[in-house]
């Protein structure tokens, strides 16, 4: 199931006395997240007068926020994207959009569990799924562990070898 909104990260503090805020991305590369131009902000559509990448947050200078005070206000909002704002391509799906997603196994069908959170390390993701008999960690690597992802009917087809689950020895 498409999700509307994409969660993106959370403004953190105010940057400088202009009323501009700093958005630390959650799992984005800062310089995807400065094209946009508009975020829901505390579940508000805010439009984007001027974004920038500096360091590894992005600076906004939004509509109404024109002093350190104002920006102040608007620290620990989360910030969202509207799903359909972007394209990716094809077999790629956002994490946020992964977690709830039953995991099943691709040699039985038997429910695995269901995504709870996806982890991100250097070689590549990891799914953290929680199902009735543990927790597993399915490395996302397509077509060696993750064999499907069907985003209509929420699930995602996974090769279980034995060693990825919590309880397995």
């Amino acid at each position: 199931m498409k999700k509307e909104f994409i969660s993106v990260g959370t403004i953190v503090n105010a940057h400088g006395i202009r009323g501009e805020v700093k958005l630390n991305p959650i799992g984005f590369d800062p310089e995807f997240l400065a094209e946009f131009d508009r975020f829901i902000i505390g579940g508000k559509e805010t439009e984007v007068l001027h974004a920038r990448v500096h360091k590894s947050v992005v600076l906004l200078t939004l509509p109404g926020v024109e002093d350190m005070d104002a920006a102040l206000a608007l620290k620990g909002r989360e910030v969202k994207i509207y799903r359909d704002d972007v394209e990716l391509p094809e077999g790629e799906y956002f994490d946020d959009e992964l977690v709830g997603c039953t995991v099943l196994d691709d040699a039985t069908g038997e429910e695995v569990g269901k995504v709870n959170r996806v982890l991100t390390y250097p070689a590549h993701k990891v799914y953290e799924v929680r199902g009735e008999k543990g927790e597993y960690l399915i490395p996302a690597v397509p077509e060696v562990f993750i064999k499907g992802v069907d985003m209509e009917a929420n699930t995602i087809r996974a090769y279980m070898m034995k060693g990825l689950g919590s309880h397995e020895n």
